[in-house]
């Protein structure tokens, strides 16, 4: 992170609330809140939440030095399908590449499957005779004379968007910028998309489906970004903003525009990136990052303070959970497992009498029954308030009046009355429900990954992650969950921590045994100047750090398996410890290598980094001693299902060393921490709060 000494902004969009945290340069934080987001114009609930922090601090927009924004926008755009009419072009004989796909159907015995809505039908799909090789030597010349007529075809078509996606252009994309300068000249106005600089890798269906998704929000998201930089500028904010990746980094405005692609999931990202120095700071190697929001629940593992990486993921799955079900995305993102579980999902009875939740959310508006402001179904934050779990005169800062009438008469009338349920007992069966499909999903996640979730500790944020912690872990098996400060806006410190970066995954075969090793070089020095200029435009001073990587496979094998390479040019010497690591990590994920296997190097990645400070180690506990509870309130206890008091704390008033044990509310301005009847709580030297699993009372 580049050094800064004024104030630190970072605004979080969420489908439900907008979080806003305001850091000094000494990193205290100084102010936080949690407004509506505003659907229909997300940067106005951003203002409110800035205003209100700035007010809240005493301090004027104009020492704001650093601005760091992450949203959903672009990730609601593609579920929902709010993009651009975007038109797609290949090489000549290749128009149905989207419809090809991998030849194979996700679900092989469902006779209703439902095919992945991959944006572009084959009618606005146009291809071009030309052709590039495997090496980037051109096989037939781009036929320009088909320009014109292709640019008319776009026109008559109301085409916005491009997405041209040509064979092999990773390995040389002159075919592709020539394609973009003679349609720009005929069509003016309209975005275009080049998959070598959207995602320049092999596997075709995948860098066009990449590309489409980037043209689809393209001119929505550059639109977007010039309005909330206006309109921040006209606020007062003078200073540069940055934008948050899926990636964990940091990049500007011009590159998020260009391509915003890699602004899907930015927000669960920088919970991400808080949970890993959380585990950093208190020396907690492996721990399972867990993130509930109004909307969806996020769930990522951490090993080693470095949360899980990935290079593809599927969105809007026609069925959630089954992989190849969506529109294939490849870019480097961090790994983590999403529902649509949150405090805004909406609960029901389906027709065999089964109570439902999610994955349809209330969102802000309505919002949950509670909220008074039209919301008529039942979701989990109602069934929170009616167990008692929700304390309403301290609810989102005291701005938002809590109904737990409305709340009773959307539970009875949706899920009361047909299951003979009272409020209560319906309000615990949906608690039920979520926090087993929230558990159920880390538990696959893990075996997925090849991890076991019992050794591992649990941090907990989001605005209603506290309030779940402790009933998912008890379900997944974890006995340990971090609490860190300011929870209810996770996300966006997160972001305050997250260096600017980019990173640039190219694809480039060889054989190990017969690596060209001074042409390799010279690659990696393109790569590592095109990202570090991405980087330089955001950080301008200060060191940088570099992280090169193979992606790795037998010959013949279908996926890589990622091994680190050193920071700098590679030598002869470097291909004998790169196969015994390449082996090493092999036998890892699947028991024993092969011996005498040829091994292929497919993709090669750069990512540069502005250097971050490691968290110093303030979590150490001192002298303990028993918590008083500020009052008390009944509740409906998770374990034995009957009433009982339960004491609540003001986390403000609890110092280091302070001791609690539940059923207990743990309650600060944006968020509730529930310690269950089975937990007990600490508060550590940082703020952090610790919650151990004890025995069942």
């Amino acid at each position: 992170m580049p050094h800064i000494t004024g104030l630190r902004l970072a605004v979080d969009i969420g489908g439900t609330f907008t979080d806003t945290v305001l850091m000094d340069a000494d990193e205290a934080v100084l102010a936080t809140t949690k407004t509506p987001t505003t659907p229909q114009n997300p940067t106005l609930g951003a203002l409110d939440g800035v205003r209100h922090v700035m007010t809240q601090a005493g301090r004027d927009w104009s020492e704001v030095t650093g601005f760091v924004h992450g949203t959903t926008l672009a990730t609601n755009a593609l579920i929902e399908r709010r993009g651009a009419k975007v038109g797609s072009i290949t090489n000549d004989g290749f128009r149905d590449i989207l419809e090809i796909a991998y030849e194979r159907r996700y679900s092989q015995y469902d006779i209703n499957l439902e095919k992945p809505d991959l944006i572009v039908p084959r009618d606005r799909a146009w291809t071009i005779p030309g052709r590039m090789d495997v090496d980037g030597q051109e096989v037939t010349p781009l036929n320009e004379a088909a320009v014109p007529e292709l640019a008319t075809a776009l026109r008559e078509q109301g085409i916005e968007a491009v997405a041209i996606c040509l064979l092999h252009a990773y390995a040389n994309p002159a075919h592709e910028l020539r394609l973009r300068a003679l349609l720009q000249d005929r069509l003016p106005g309209v975005s275009i998309s080049l998959s070598h600089e959207v995602s320049p890798e092999a596997r075709e269906f995948d860098r066009l489906c990449t590309t489409i998704a980037n043209a689809y929000i393209q001119p929505l998201m550059s639109n977007y970004l010039i309005d909330f930089a206006r309109q921040f500028a006209e606020g007062g904010i003078t200073c540069p903003i940055l934008m948050m990746t899926a990636g964990g980094g940091m990049t500007t405005l011009e590159t998020a525009a260009a391509l915003p692609i890699r602004l899907v999931e930015s927000g669960p990202a920088g919970g991400a990136i808080l949970a890993a120095r959380v585990a950093q700071t208190a020396e907690e190697r492996d721990v399972l990052s867990f993130d509930m929001g109004g909307t969806t629940a996020k769930l990522c593992l951490i090993d080693n303070y470095q949360p899980q990486t990935a290079r593809r993921f599927e969105i809007a799955r026609a069925e959630r959970f089954i992989k190849g079900s969506g529109m294939p995305v490849r870019i480097p993102v961090l790994e983590m497992i999403e529902i649509g579980a949150g405090g805004g999902s909406i609960a029901s009875v389906d027709r065999l009498g089964r109570v439902q939740v999610g994955p349809q959310s209330a969102g802000s508006e309505p919002g949950p029954a509670a909220f008074g402001k039209g919301g008529t179904a039942p979701t989990v934050t109602d069934a929170d308030i009616l167990q008692g779990l929700i304390e309403p005169a301290s609810f989102a800062e005291g701005r938002l009046q809590i109904d737990i009438h409305a709340a009773e008469t959307a539970m009875v009338a949706q899920i009361g009355d047909a299951l003979d349920m009272s409020p209560g007992e319906a309000a615990a069966g949906i608690s039920e429900i979520v926090d087993e499909n929230m558990a159920g999903a880390g538990r696959m996640h893990a075996v997925e990954s090849g991890k076991d979730l019992s050794t591992r500790t649990m941090i907990a944020f989001g605005g209603n992650g506290p309030l779940h912690a402790t009933r998912v872990a008890r379900r997944a098996g974890v006995s340990r969950i971090l609490i860190p400060k300011d929870p209810g806006v996770g996300s966006a410190v997160g972001f305050l921590y997250a260096p600017v970066s980019f990173e640039i995954v190219r694809s480039r075969y060889a054989m190990l045994d017969a690596l060209d090793i001074d042409g390799l070089n010279a690659f990696f020095e393109a790569m590592i100047a095109e990202a570090r200029g991405v980087v330089r435009a955001g950080a301008p001073d200060g060191p940088l750090t570099c992280r090169r990587t193979a992606f790795m496979r037998y010959h013949g094998q279908g996926h890589e398996i990622e091994i680190p390479l050193p920071d700098r040019a590679l030598t002869t010497q470097d291909m004998a410890p790169l196969q015994d690591a390449f082996e090493t990590e092999y036998s890892a994920q699947f028991a024993r290598a092969v011996p005498g296997m040829p091994i292929e190097v497919l993709n090669w990645s750069v990512r540069i980094a502005s250097a971050t400070d490691d968290p110093r180690d303030a979590s150490r506990r001192g002298a303990t001693s028993r918590a008083e509870p500020a009052r008390q309130t009944p509740i409906r206890c998770d374990i034995s299902g009957q009433t009982r008091q339960a004491d609540i704390y003001d986390r403000a008033s609890l110092l280091p060393g302070h001791q609690l044990v539940g059923p207990a509310l743990i309650v600060e301005p944006q968020t509730t921490t529930y310690v269950s009847a089975d937990f007990a709580a600490e508060v550590a030297g940082d703020g952090t709060l610790i919650l151990t699993r004890m025995e069942a009372p």
